[in-house]
């Protein structure tokens, strides 16, 4: 890892080497029978995304004293089950894209069928990476495991898309817009900064102040990322700007107006850094996180 007083930006390009590096450790080779399936699913995790999720897992894993290796399988596990959605999300069933991180979505690229088995087989592999790949205590294992299947589940991530697909055209209100999102986006960024929390020792106290920062910084992404899907391009975005307004999906700007959902952006900013104040210089990657996420171009 990087030197820890070392700027953000190398600190940040430190992680995602190493997370590009055990992802591609991990991911079966494509010359493995079944070849086409192993290269999509490279195809899917390899070469692309800002791994936002890892980098704050790494973030909290070093506020906690957890090793890089028990963090790499975590980052990657959490990753792994980011990387599958997004698959399934730009399905014909789903939200039907054709571009993703500036390259033709999975299913574009392949097939339907190949696509639906991507997603399927790295959700079965995150599960694998922490269950014998994580050098955690075995209690801490299973607790991993666990927090990952909640957060991926009916009870968060999917259920999330669930209530997104039905809200197709209704008009929600705040409330409902960011119980969706809790789950939706929310869910596995929050389960990020618990894991890599969990791979190290913390008390109860300073658990919660994680927790109540990781809630926090998964609205701010979802806010952030509904004013960058009306004022940038496809180009900058890497996948088809625009699209939620199209089909008549409700977000923060539809729901708030754009001045009212760059307001929520940093009230939520502010209170994520206010639920870090105890932590001092210790949690200065999470600060810088939350800056991040606040001003990210796509």
């Amino acid at each position: 890892m990087s030197d820890p007083t070392g700027s953000f930006a190398d600190w940040v390009s430190s992680v995602q080497n190493r997370t590009e590096a055990a992802l591609d450790r991990f991911l079966p080779q494509a010359t493995i029978a079944p070849a086409r399936l192993h290269d999509a699913m490279r195809y899917a995790v390899l070469g692309g995304g800002k791994r936002v999720r890892p980098l704050l897992c790494h973030a909290a894993g070093t506020l906690s004293g957890a090793t890089p290796e028990a963090l790499d399988a975590a980052a990657c596990a959490v990753e792994m089950i980011h990387a599958y959605s997004l698959v399934h999300d730009d399905m014909p069933c789903m939200d039907d894209d054709v571009l993703r991180r500036g390259k033709p979505t999975v299913h574009v690229q392949y097939d339907d069928a190949t696509a639906l088995l991507v997603g399927d087989s790295l959700q079965s592999l995150a599960f694998l990476l922490l269950s014998e790949h994580c050098p955690v205590p075995a209690e801490t294992r299973a607790a991993l495991v666990s927090q990952l299947a909640i957060a991926s589940g009916s009870r968060g991530m999917a259920g999330g898309q669930a209530i997104d697909l039905a809200s197709v055209g209704l008009p929600l209100g705040v409330e409902e817009l960011e119980f969706m999102h809790i789950h939706k986006t929310g869910a596995l960024i929050r389960c990020a900064v618990r894991m890599g929390a969990a791979c190290g020792q913390l008390d109860v106290d300073a658990h919660r102040r994680l927790d109540h920062y990781a809630g926090t910084v998964g609205l701010l992404f979802q806010v952030v990322d509904d004013v960058l899907d009306c004022e940038a391009s496809t180009e900058e975005l890497g996948k088809t700007a625009g699209k939620d307004a199209a089909a008549n999906k409700p977000t923060y700007v539809s729901t708030l107006s754009l001045a009212r959902a760059r307001e929520r952006a940093r009230e939520l900013h502010a209170e994520a850094i206010e639920s870090l104040s105890p932590f001092g210089d210790a949690a200065r990657r999470l600060r810088e996180l939350a800056d991040f996420v606040l001003t990210r171009k796509h």
